[in-house]
């Protein structure tokens, strides 16, 4: 067995898609983000602005957070010790899960170590403790909700995107007696479309299913307080298990869920995911903490931001670039080719200075390659103006087509 072989083949295909990922080497400045500085491909760090990052509201570099962090490190030091069964429970911990329990008007939350992990954790274990369960689940749930049925061990009914009578065409069949958990998210991420909450919370409501619902590209940046668009759509009482990300809007790291005081004593007690993992250093929480108060209280930054990806959208189609509709802050410029993805990425940053990701296969279905932007409260309109005329340009360099008004 050639084993090296096996591996170089498994790299050399990536490369002949065009979908080998390479990561950029960059440090952002802190209180002047987007600007970055690029350390790949030439000597010295080099200026460029970030157009793709998920900390949607720069609170990463929120002097609250910065300061909160800080404390925490001179206070306690940097790790939390442990697990969280061990002595990795710090009081941080405990406020922060009170202070999301409250966010999203339930009894209780607990935190993870990241999004994928408490989707991953929550749904495995969901499932094993209904005995029989079913998980139906949106075609366009992230990897880490896939991960978690599949882990479960329990069927599943996959559902077409957002579509309300596949969805109960797909419950009605399934014994009334049998366990129902319907698994999506709030908002879809590559598409930049919304989830119809109430109606699944209706078909749900008849046919006695539980819901779980992924908000980790919405808390902090919907609703008045940000709790999501369950919050901002008057909805997370409907919703039994909210999951959300504290990497996004909150700027930081972790995961969490939010529930009744009974489902998060069951994940808590039984997800081997929890409990077998040194719990997140109580210096991010407390960062943490200072990002979802300040959010709770402050619109400034989401209104900013919304501002930011309307203005960009605007710009965008007036030069003919082919944006895709969305109606939240995700920007997705249709490529349809991994390739030429990766090239106009490519172009824009060694010449350009303007650092986007192509998304590619298995991030989006084969054909539908992108690049996602996501504006920030800090991008202004010669930003905006400096990346629309340069993707003008690569596009009529690479022969691609813009959508010009009739």
């Amino acid at each position: 067995m050639n084993y090296n072989q096996i591996f170089d083949q498994a790299i050399d295909r990536l490369h002949a898609e065009g979908r080998y990922r390479v990561f950029i080497d960059i440090l952002r400045n802190k209180g002047a983000f987007p600007n970055a500085r690029c350390f790949a491909g030439h000597n010295g760090p080099k200026p460029v602005t970030v157009w793709c990052s998920n900390d949607y509201l720069a609170m990463g570099q929120h002097p609250k957070v910065i300061e909160a962090m800080e404390e925490a490190l001179h206070d306690v030091g940097a790790g939390s010790g442990g697990t969280r069964n061990i002595g990795g429970n710090t009081h941080y911990h405990v406020d922060l899960e009170a202070e999301l329990a409250d966010l999203h008007g339930k009894e209780g939350a607990l935190l993870f170590t990241s999004g994928y992990v408490s989707n991953e954790a929550t749904l495995a274990t969901l499932a094993k403790l209904l005995p029989g369960c079913v998980i139906f689940s949106d075609e366009l749930n992230h990897a880490s909700m896939i991960a978690g049925i599949r882990n479960s061990g329990c069927e599943k009914r996959v559902f077409r995107h957002n579509d309300l009578e596949h969805l109960e065409t797909l419950l009605a069949a399934e014994e009334e007696a049998t366990p129902k958990v319907i698994a999506f998210e709030s908002v879809y991420s590559m598409d930049g479309d919304v989830a119809p909450i109430h109606a699944i919370c209706d078909l749900a409501e008849k046919y006695n299913a539980l819901t779980y619902i992924d908000e980790v590209h919405a808390v902090g940046m919907y609703g008045a307080r940000g709790g999501g668009i369950s919050e901002r759509d008057e909805a997370a009482h409907r919703i039994d298990i909210i999951e959300g990300t504290l990497g996004k809007a909150f700027g930081v790291m972790g995961g969490y869920i939010a529930a009744d005081t009974r489902i998060i004593d069951c994940i808590r007690s039984y997800a081997p995911g929890f409990i077998f993992t040194t719990s997140l250093s109580p210096v991010l929480v407390a960062g943490v903490l200072a990002s979802v108060r300040h959010l709770k209280s402050s619109s400034e930054e989401r209104d900013a931001q919304q501002a930011a990806a309307a203005t960009l959208k605007a710009i965008l189609t007036e030069k003919g670039i082919p944006v895709m509709d969305t109606t939240t802050h995700i920007v997705p410029v249709m490529v349809g080719d991994p390739v030429r993805a990766k090239k106009i990425s490519d172009i824009l940053l060694a010449e350009y200075g303007i650092y986007v990701q192509p998304i590619n296969f298995p991030t989006v279905p084969r054909g539908t390659e992108r690049l996602r932007f996501t504006p920030g409260p800090a991008h202004d309109e010669a930003m905006m103006h400096e990346l629309a005329d340069a993707l003008v340009e690569i596009w009529d360099r690479l022969d691609l087509a813009l959508l010009r008004a009739a």
